[in-house]
């Protein structure tokens, strides 16, 4: 596994497990199960997906079987809109806790760049110097909201989660991000499987000389440039190709 190391230095794996639209809790707690067990250590959910419990339980699995420890896990999840605000980020937070069944959090993220993010924000730096999370960031923040949480925070915002692939590099993002020593996270890093990316030419032929196939090109993309990926996947051979 490769990671990046974060502004305060903590170490993030750099290939994940994304959950989002894994609704089903058996099927969510399954692949999060079994992604484990194929070496992955980055999970990431979010409170509107409403799977953190099913989360949570994969991960109190996959300790008890010896399969890792909580220390090697890296999980994710992000406070949504409705929960915006000192207060109820707060609550927020302290249900996401209690759904994942774990004492902490390696990262959570603001989800969407609306209502008061700046009392989520606040909240967030508060349970971060509590210990309760260990990393706090920000997902689907422009340039524009970025800054202006950024440069008014005294905590920088670690990670910035867009949705980021080959054909939506965030090249200028990614240098701009640089500058807070904030990281770049690709949430679809397979396009949402639009623009034919699984029969585009480029990425085919370079699947073809390496003997990959065209998801792992995509991704080697994104890891070679320094880039988080969470690619979401339900099937135990689609995992292990992607985490490949």
């Amino acid at each position: 596994m490769e990671y990046v190391t974060l502004s305060h230095q903590l170490k993030m794996p750099i290939l994940g497990l994304g959950v989002f639209q894994v609704p089903d809790k058996k099927e969510c707690q399954e692949s999060v199960y079994q992604a484990i067990k194929a070496g992955y250590r980055l999970i990431d959910t979010a409170a509107s997906y409403m799977n953190e419990d099913a989360v949570g339980l994969a991960v109190k699995q996959a300790i008890k079987d010896g399969i890792c420890t909580r220390e090697e896990l890296f999980i994710t999840t992000k406070i949504w809109i409705e929960n915006a605000g000192y207060e109820k980020a707060k609550a927020s937070l302290h249900e996401s806790l209690k759904k994942l069944q774990i004492e902490y959090i390696d990262l959570v993220l603001i989800h969407q760049a609306f209502n008061d993010y700046y009392g989520t924000w606040k909240a967030l730096e508060e349970a971060y110097k509590l210990g309760k999370v260990r990393a706090i960031g920000v997902s689907n923040f422009y340039l524009d909201r970025f800054m202006d949480l950024a440069t008014f925070s005294e905590i920088k915002p670690m990670v910035n989660q867009l949705e980021t692939h080959v054909f939506q590099q965030h090249k200028n993002d990614k240098k701009f991000l640089e500058r807070y020593g904030t990281k770049l996270e690709a949430w679809a890093p397979f396009a949402r499987g639009s623009q034919g990316i699984f029969e585009n030419e480029v990425l085919m032929k370079i699947a073809k000389q390496h003997n990959k196939t065209i998801g792992q090109v995509a991704l080697r993309f994104l890891i070679q440039n320094g880039i988080i990926a969470i690619p979401k996947s339900t099937h135990k051979n689609r995992m292990e190709e992607n985490f490949n």
